[in-house]
């Protein structure tokens, strides 16, 4: 008894192309051709194919089949390492699934960081942005941090945000000594702050450009000047 390769596909559950992909990638030998040059399919092959299936279904990459043929005498390792590779996929798809529960029951936009759904929505458009980038930009340590200090916002961050870009120097200058203060609580509070750029995944003169072009594009004339003036007063405040 032989079967072609549809045959031996749909008695496998599988596709033409996928037994193609397995000769291909070399884990299912090719057959004999008949005297048409048409495959012959044996119960070898049927088995080595309903064998491959059964290690897809387990969640074996095609990549590491080979490597666990019959009589594999590390078949018990392998196993156990696979085991905790789809462990950790759970865990982290578990993950997954809570912070979409946070985010449809706080109604916060799907690009929100972990840890930050519940009041993300009533953060500015600016605000948003600057918090996906900072998830990028600073590691978990820092974004800890961070949330604490958006969750005690004081009049000053507030106003801040809500700057006019026709803003004049005086109301500039004004802003930026109030928020001198606020930047030393909140830096006292949280020191993690003061050198954020330091632990950053991405190096501190990545992060740095990163934050810079950030600043520029989201913040308006009026917020970029307060921002600067806050840093020349810092130095004298310290």
């Amino acid at each position: 008894m032989a079967w072609s390769t549809r045959e031996l596909a749909r008695i496998a559950g599988t596709t033409e192309n996928s037994v193609r992909y397995y000769h291909r990638v070399g884990l299912l030998p090719h057959p004999e051709r008949a005297a048409n040059g048409y495959k012959r399919y044996e119960v070898a092959h049927l088995v080595q194919l309903l064998r491959i299936r059964r290690l897809r279904e387990l969640g074996v990459p095609v990549k590491r089949i080979a490597a666990l043929g019959p009589g594999d005498p590390n078949a018990t390792e392998n196993i156990r390492a696979l085991d905790a590779e789809l462990e950790a996929r759970i865990e982290h798809f578990q993950r997954v699934r809570e912070d979409l529960a946070q985010l449809v029951s706080h109604g916060a936009p799907l690009e929100t960081p972990a840890g930050f759904a519940s009041f993300a929505s009533q953060l500015s458009s600016t605000q948003q942005a600057l918090l996906a980038i900072y998830a990028q930009v600073f590691d978990a340590r820092t974004l800890a941090a961070f949330r604490q200090a958006l969750l005690h916002q004081e009049d000053a961050d507030v106003e801040f945000d809500r700057l006019a870009a026709e803003a004049d120097d005086a109301t500039v200058e004004d802003l930026a000594e109030r928020l001198v203060e606020t930047t030393r609580r909140q830096r006292e509070h949280a020191p993690e702050l003061a050198d954020a750029l330091d632990r950053s995944p991405l190096g501190r003169s990545t992060a740095g450009l990163v934050l810079a072009h950030a600043l520029v594009d989201l913040y308006n004339p009026a917020q970029q000047r307060v921002l600067q003036r806050l840093d020349a007063l810092m130095p004298r405040q310290e």
